[in-house]
């Protein structure tokens, strides 16, 4: 199994993406990597220990990739929350704000039973504004976001600690400063 550091050290930096300044941290890489997924995985499971929770919300689009192997391990449901106008049934949605600007997402209403414990994942955390838009979006349909976990957490942006001001505990598997 590859160790944490092994993984950080498949990810690929792409400056000035998606605008100029921005130095986008590519997993693409890490998915590329033969296992690399399956035990980045079961490193956020391990780090997840003692949390309980019974459906997973993934936060589009490489947030996808990491839930959903999480949550097919899990034998749990796995909720999809993307970009607007993606998904076909009635929606709730939230905008936030990011590094660069804004963003809305959108979640189906009743995707998971009322009072259900949520775990959201993401493939890293920035300024935090899409993971708390994802929160807001499973409280207001009646579920609990119980806590987030994610591959990276960009420290310099502080996305972490907005999360965790906010009472939603954060687990990642590696800390990185933004111009790294």
């Amino acid at each position: 199994m590859l160790s944490v550091e092994q993984l950080a050290g498949l990810i690929r930096n792409v400056p000035d993406f998606p605008i100029p300044g921005i130095q986008f941290k590519d997993i693409t890489t890490v998915l590329a990597h033969p296992g690399a997924l399956g035990d980045a995985v079961t490193h956020l499971e391990n780090l997840l220990g003692g949390v309980e929770f019974n459906a997973v919300a993934s936060i589009e689009s490489r947030g996808f990739v990491f839930g959903a192997v999480l949550a097919a391990r899990r034998g749990i449901p796995l909720v999809l929350i993307r970009k607007p106008g993606k998904l076909p049934a009635d929606t709730l949605s939230q905008e936030y704000s990011l590094e660069y600007g804004t963003n809305t997402v959108e979640m189906h209403r009743n995707a998971v039973p009322e009072g259900s414990r949520v775990l959201i994942v993401d493939d890293l955390v920035a300024t935090g504004g899409s993971a708390a838009a994802a929160a807001s979006l499973i409280k207001r349909d009646g579920s609990t976001p119980v806590a987030a976990a994610f591959m990276i957490d960009l420290t310099t942006l502080g996305g972490a600690e907005h999360l965790r001001r906010t009472g939603l505990p954060v687990y990642s598997l590696m800390e990185i400063e933004v111009d790294e």
